[in-house]
Formats: C-alpha cells, structure tokens, sequence
C-alpha cells in the first residue's frame, strides 16, 4: 500500500538529514510517491527553507551535527502562523523510549526508529496528513473553556484574546474530544492511529495541552481525566 497520487500531489514535504546517501533516497521515493519534496542537510539550512516555504510536513532525522532534531523541533514549534503547526515525523536510529517521549514533548507528531520500511514510512506520512486534514463535523461551534476557547473548526486555540501554538496531534485530540463534549472517550480509541498506540503520546498531549487551557493544569477543570476511561472535555 503506498499513498494515492491524488492525495499526495502539490504536498510539499521537508526532509532534513546530514545523510547525504539517506537523505537522496528519501528525496527520491517521496517524490515517486506524488510529493514535491525540499531536502535540507541540517538545521541551519532548513529555517532558511521554513522561512521561504509552508511546507506540509517535516521528515526529521534526530543525530545531526551542529542542531539535532530536538533543536529543530523547539525552533520550529515556536514560531509563528503555519509554520509552528507544520507536523513532524522524526527518522532516528535512536529507538529509547525516553528519546521519543522527549520528541513528543517537544511537539512531534510521530517517531520511526531506523532501520525502517519505506512503506511504513509513507503510511506514517499519510495518517499524519490525514490528521493534519481532520475536520469537525458541520454545525459544531467554538468551544468555552474558560479564558480560552477552541473552534474545532478552525483547528485554533485562544486564550484571553491571543492566539496559542498547537500541533497537528493537539489540534486532532482536541477535535476529538470536542465531538462528546462532557462525554468520556476511551482513552486507546484518542490514541488509535498515534504515534504510540499504548496511549503514552495521548498522555503526554493532554499534559501539553493541560499546561496552555487550565489556569491549574495540576487540578484541571475543562481537560478531566475519567479513570478507567480515558479523557473528557468539559467546556462551559
């Protein structure tokens, strides 16, 4: 199974790796595979291709020399419109548990360790893009939750008046969970389909997400923990 042509054609993707031999080989498979693909051969390199370009997705190898993929990520979460939401996929021979949830932390959207299957690759991609497209259902307005208030439609956070950075996978699990709103969802069903479907990368999302709504994220009142369950949202 690879992604469709007409699903992939005018996405713009970023490869970043000092691999020259690895970093050609992704370049060439993307782009059979109906992408339009910029490749960078660091993080120097690549902010300059961010501040030019939107791209739709970053493929990121984490060992770099100079700035690795971590400094890439929380460069690139802090910046401003488009560009701090751009999903990233992180390609690393580092597999440790701890390297991942560092990389979630920062605002990853996926992990693959190498080696790795390119098919595996481009499903990844696919169900990253496929998330980064997720759109709520006709009808649904923005939600209150407190100082800050999400419109699921938009994919966009705001809390007194200021615009909040979110990932692709913030955007997603919120959306999700504002479907039910005051309705517990399963907690394996939010992380269907994430980069960690024992549901770590959900647990780490909502702490993300605890930390931008709740004016308390040790006691929070709109992004509730369901024992037993999962989560909840609770707007007012």
């Amino acid at each position: 199974m690879s992604v469709r042509d007409a699903e992939a054609r005018g996405r713009h993707l970023l490869v970043v790796d000092d691999d020259d031999r690895i970093r050609e080989l992704l370049k060439e498979y993307l782009a059979r595979a109906g992408f339009r693909v910029t490749a960078a051969s660091g993080g120097a390199p690549a902010r300059r291709l961010v501040e030019s370009f939107n791209f739709d997705l970053a493929v990121l190898d984490v060992m770099m020399p100079g700035e690795d993929g971590f400094s890439f990520t929380r460069w690139l979460r802090e910046q401003r419109g488009p560009a701090g939401r751009t999903p990233i996929l992180m390609l690393t021979a580092r597999g440790d548990p701890g390297d991942r949830i560092e990389g979630l932390k920062l605002g990853a959207d996926d992990y693959l360790p190498k080696p790795f299957e390119p098919e595996e690759l481009l499903l990844r991609i696919e169900a990253i893009l496929r998330r980064a497209q997720d759109r709520a259902a006709p009808g649904e307005g923005p939600l209150s939750l407190g100082r800050c208030t999400f419109d699921p439609a938009r994919g966009e956070l705001t809390c007194d008046g200021e615009l909040v950075r979110l990932t692709e996978a913030e955007v997603a699990l919120l959306r999700q969970l504002s479907r039910t709103p005051h309705e517990a969802v399963d907690r394996m069903e939010l992380a269907r389909g994430s980069v960690d479907p024992s549901g770590r990368a959900v647990d780490v999302q909502v702490t993300r997400l605890r930390r931008k709504i709740e004016t308390d994220h040790k006691a929070p009142r709109y992004l509730q923990t369901v024992r037993g369950v999962g989560y909840m949202l609770a707007p007012d």
